[in-house]
């Protein structure tokens, strides 16, 4: 699934193409998570004046109204000057006055919504419950062991829930808590303010590199058919029964809430 570093790579390479461009038309194909929630030839003559991320969201603000695209488990955007025909994983077409913004998603988890903005049902139903972005100086320390002292559940669970701190995703939770020395399944209100602070600098740690490699390609993750190359510096994600490559002890993979955690037994033994 795409995660927040491929989300703000999408967001940074195709923003420059988007700016000021206007909307000439818009083609949907087969049915995505959502529907789109306005008929596609409202859009047309509206310009996009803004291209931003929210948590795993991209949102397009027109001079009226936003777009809210959702990359889903296998989603991935392209820019096109001049589009080739759709195929059948083709599922939203954005067509503008300088190309194409193409949606391709073969899984069809992904979504396009519209929404008359910020303070639409739509979008607050979306956006408003999540948490603090990771790489914003909002992200504090202190703030963020308050919250978690809060919180029951195992670590890696509140990670995922994305109403602490959005989008640390299961790959990028894992690669943290690698770095932090943590165990997933430790209780998130058990963590002292010291291991609190190695959690938070490894989460911004492992965010940047991953934005710096443009992502991890595991699957589908491309953007223009460039793919990400984080997943070659993975440490545990993906590793299972394989050694550490700090201790040498075999990589262990467990389940929590239906998602797979990788961790190492002796580096993160509590």
């Amino acid at each position: 699934m795409p995660e927040l570093p491929e989300v703000e790579v999408t967001c940074r390479r195709i923003a420059p193409s988007l700016l000021g461009a206007r909307i000439t038309g818009a083609r949907l194909g087969a049915p995505l998570r959502w529907p789109l929630g306005i008929e596609p030839e409202a859009l047309v003559g509206r310009r996009i004046e803004r291209v931003g991320r929210r948590g795993k969201y991209l949102r397009l603000e027109l001079d009226r109204g936003w777009l809210l695209l959702h990359l889903g488990m296998s989603g991935s955007l392209g820019w096109w000057e001049q589009a080739p025909p759709a195929d059948r994983h083709d599922h939203f077409d954005l067509i503008t006055d300088r190309g194409t913004l193409r949606l391709h998603d073969p899984r069809r988890f992904g979504a396009v919504l519209y929404a008359d903005g910020a303070e639409d049902e739509r979008a607050r139903r979306l956006l408003a419950g999540l948490g603090v972005e990771p790489l914003e100086p909002a992200f504090e320390p202190q703030t963020f062991h308050a919250a978690l002292r809060r919180r029951r559940a195992a670590i890696k669970s509140v990670l995922l829930a994305g109403d602490v701190v959005v989008g640390v995703g299961n790959i990028y939770a894992s690669e943290a808590l690698f770095r932090a020395g943590i165990r997933p399944t430790t209780p998130a209100h058990r963590l002292g303010r010291v291991r609190v602070e190695r959690l938070h600098a490894a989460i911004r740690e492992v965010l940047q590199r991953a934005l710096q490699a443009g992502g991890s390609t595991l699957r589908d993750f491309r953007v223009n058919g460039q793919h990400g190359h984080f997943q070659l510096e993975l440490w545990v994600y993906g590793r299972a029964g394989e050694p550490c490559r700090v201790c040498g002890t075999p990589i262990r993979v467990i389940r929590q809430g239906q998602r797979s955690t990788f961790y190492c037994p002796r580096c993160q033994a509590r």
